[in-house]
């Protein structure tokens, strides 16, 4: 990444620090910290009534006798990238007209050899097994509360949710434990502890239909004495992001929530480097139909009740909510699980730094069940209520008691110490070496990357796990959690495993149940699937017919790229067979006729129909293209009109205003390169159809003028989306047809569920208005 001219007298070399030279006045000597991640270095300083500015000292270790110096300003922290190795003693000092204090505490900085880029060939596989999230326990049910204290209380279970950091194994041993962030009980044993219900993922939430549920979500990434803990990833500060820190924004204010002014003093020293300061989170329970204070807005964050919060930084954003007054650094929210049994997951969604704060880890599923999905001898049992981490002799061998299980799979990279990677700098993506974002005329962020594809896949928190089975029938419960990657996933028996040339498909593999809003009316049989960032398959697979002492394997043969639609290996080339074209492996063992027998399909269920709409709404999908350097600059939502898409930023007026109870038919005009995983919150919806679009070029990207294309019929939902959903994929080249209901009042969103995307402007409100109502301003 390229430095600004601030780091570059000392960091040609690496940058700071300090001692040196008696004090030539009274002024006080400021106290220095500093908190160190990787190769960046966060340097602050007690602020001195009446000083004029700073002047950092730096001196190397061993010290040789030269010492530096730069005058700060006023500024009381700064930001250094050092290489590795680097060692210094840094100190600071105030200064005022007649001289300058005595030094600060004098501190080191080592760097040591930072450790590289894992190469995921050398990870072992199938060595661990699948971790089975157990579920999370809730704080006090209604009914185990005295009749007396029934009457008056609003709601049925409640719960106290932490986020916390915290070191996991997942890599196998003896490969180093990795710092994440996750979800976990704040009334139990802390991370780390035995009884701990702090995992990656988080443990399952699991309610009832029409059970109220209401959380305290508490921020709690501080460190054991108090102090914020800084994000884990870098943070890209110049895009419409959540703003804690105050920049000064493009609209000229110094408020939360915006896109900082690149041109504003302070900013042109400091956008380039990432944010190091405390982290905002709000959680979004992906697909329920919520309240809006309760559905994690991506400007309602807050930041933990940390002791050493800078003066001047905003707690909260700028709609924050709480359905009850609650202690810093926490937020209530309410979910009525007024739906369908289904399957649902809990992330964080903070504006413009979701990708890396979920990447660090929080995320869990939330499942709805009800009596119709209890009724149809389905394969079972999940895990239950005070049920611990289920944890086998031989994870070969030993196959585990339960015959429901929730399989989250996303793709990681590591660096060899066993830490998370994620690009800290745009040159990864595409190898533009800039000028970025704030330099004048740049128009590229310096650390956001459009998509990302890493190297290694995790499952439920483990690198390519193995989980023993029964001759039987297995429910899964699949969540693509990537950030970007589309999965193609197929059942395969092989002799070499990293050949695909030796991979041979499982006969009848998928038979498909569900999707993310529940039961489909029919069960489709597949063998493949195709699942999105953030979608949900319900699937039961049947190893009846598998001899005990096979090997069955889940692949991937979906791309290392940005995904447009077609068939692996001929429209695009598969994931590398030897690393992410590998997810897991099942080992069938003998079976145990005494448990998991008679489980059936069902043959129909009799699921909502949403009504026909009144309303129809044209959007579009757009990219926008750098002006300096042929890649993208970001991505947007917006309208459509007469074949034209109009590109809209998060800023901008709202557009999307249903009407409170109006059913609305959206068409989603793509006109981009890439198939997007469409999101919208509060609602679940049908998929009408998808159709071609006029004026397609060759690579089949639709340019303004384009419209539906009437010599191309309107293509039915495939069969797994025959179901209620709440994302959908939208192909380039077409037009997608959904239907919703919008039957709850307020301000929510709609996005592109690739992370980067939603962090860099694919994402608008949608508000949702009591007729004659007007819009808020955005």
């Amino acid at each position: 990444m390229r430095r600004n001219s601030f780091f570059l007298p000392v960091v040609i070399f690496a940058v700071v620090f300090l001692l040196s030279a008696p004090a030539r006045s009274q002024l006080q000597a400021p106290v220095l910290g500093r908190v160190t991640s990787d190769s960046w270095v966060n340097l602050f300083w007690t602020p001195v009534p009446g000083a004029f500015g700073y002047t950092l000292s730096y001196a190397p270790i061993p010290f040789t006798g030269s010492i530096g110096t730069i005058d700060m300003g006023t500024k009381t922290d700064a930001l250094f990238d050092l290489w590795p190795g680097a060692a210094f003693y840094v100190a600071i000092q105030s200064r005022d007209g007649s001289g300058l204090s005595p030094y600060s505490n004098v501190l080191e900085v080592d760097i040591g050899n930072l450790s590289p880029l894992l190469d995921s060939k050398v990870i072992p596989k199938y060595q661990d097994f699948l971790i089975i999230p157990p579920v999370m326990p809730s704080a006090v049910r209604k009914a185990d509360l005295p009749p007396e204290q029934q009457v008056n209380t609003p709601w049925d279970s409640k719960y106290e949710i932490a986020l916390k950091q915290f070191d996991q194994q997942i890599l196998p041993s003896p490969f180093p434990k990795t710092t994440v962030w996750s979800y976990g009980n704040l009334l139990g044993p802390a991370p780390g502890q035995p009884g701990s219900t702090f995992n990656y993922p988080a443990f399952t939430v699991e309610v009832r239909r029409d059970e109220i549920a209401r959380v305290t979500w508490t921020n709690g990434l501080v460190d054991e004495s108090g102090q914020y803990l800084p994000p884990l990833l870098a943070v890209d500060r110049t895009l419409h992001w959540a703003n804690p820190e105050l920049l000064k924004c493009m609209d000229g204010g110094f408020h939360a929530d915006c896109r900082p002014d690149p041109s504003a003093p302070y900013n042109t020293d400091n956008l380039e480097q990432p944010y190091r300061g405390p982290v905002p989170m709000v959680t979004h329970v992906h697909g329920a139909h919520v309240n809006a204070v309760s559905d994690g807005y991506p400007e309602a964050w807050w930041l933990p009740a940390a002791t050493n919060i800078p003066e001047g930084y905003a707690l909260k954003g700028s709609k924050y909510g709480s359905v009850e007054s609650v202690a810093p650094g926490k937020a209530v929210f309410e979910y009525d699980n007024s739906q369908s049994a289904a399957t649902l997951w809990y992330h964080d969604h903070s504006l413009g730094m979701t990708r890396t704060n979920v990447y660090a880890g929080p995320a869990g599923f939330w499942l709805v069940r009800d009596a119709i999905e209890d009724g149809l001898n389905l394969p079972g049992p999940a895990p239950k209520p005070g049920e611990p981490l289920w944890v086998p002799a031989d994870p070969m061998n030993d196959a585990p008691p339960y015959w429901e299980i929730p399989i989250v799979i996303q793709d990681r990279s590591f660096n060899a110490d066993g830490s998370l990677h994620y690009p800290d700098s745009r040159l990864e993506f595409d190898g533009f070496p800039g000028p970025y974002i704030p330099e004048p005329g740049a128009d590229l962020s310096p650390i956001w990357n459009p998509e990302v594809f890493l190297n290694t896949m995790v499952v439920n928190g483990r690198t390519w796990p193995v989980q023993a089975v029964e001759p039987d029938m297995y429910r899964f419960r699949f969540l693509n959690g990537c950030d970007a990657r589309f999965l193609m996933l197929k059942l395969v028996t092989a002799t070499d495993i990293n050949d695909p040339n030796t991979w041979v498909d499982l006969p009848s593999q998928f038979t498909q149940i569900g999707a993310e809003q529940g039961l489909l009316p029919n069960p489709v049989s597949l063998n493949r699937l195709l699942i999105a960032p953030a979608e949900r398959a319900d699937v039961i697979v049947n190893f009846s017919n598998v001899a005990p002492g096979t090997q069955v394997y889940l692949v991937n043969v979906g791309p290392d790229e940005p995904f447009g639609g077609g068939e692996p290996n001929v429209d695009f080339v598969s994931a590398n067979p030897e690393t992410t074209g590998q997810v897991m492996m099942f080992n069938v063992v003998a079976d145990n006729v005494s448990r998991g027998e008679n489980f059936s399909i069902p043959v129909s269920v009799t699921t909502e129909t949403i009504p026909e709409p009144t309303v129809t709404r044209r959007l579009s999908l757009n990219e926008k293209e750098s002006a300096e350097y042929a890649g993208p600059e970001a991505a947007f939502l917006g309208t459509y009109d007469e074949g034209n898409p109009t590109p809209m930023m998060w800023v901008e007026m709202i557009t999307e205003t249903p009407i409170l109870g109006d059913t609305e038919l959206w068409e989603i005009y793509n006109f981009t390169a890439d198939a997007h995983p469409i999101h919208l919150h509060l609602v679940h919806f049908q998929v009408v159809n998808r159709q071609l679009l006029t004026n397609r070029n060759e690579e089949g990207i639709a340019e303004p003028p384009a419209f539906p294309d009437d010599s191309s019929q309107p293509r039915d939902p495939e069969p797994w989306e025959t179901g209620l959903k709440d994302t959908v994929v939208a192909y380039p080249g077409e037009v997608t047809r959904i239907k919703a209901t919008f039957d709850k009042h307020g301000l929510y969103v709609w996005h592109c569920h690739i992370l980067e995307h939603e962090d860099n402007e694919m994402m608008r409100a949608v508000y949702v208005m009591s007729p004659g109502e007007v819009p808020p301003l955005p």
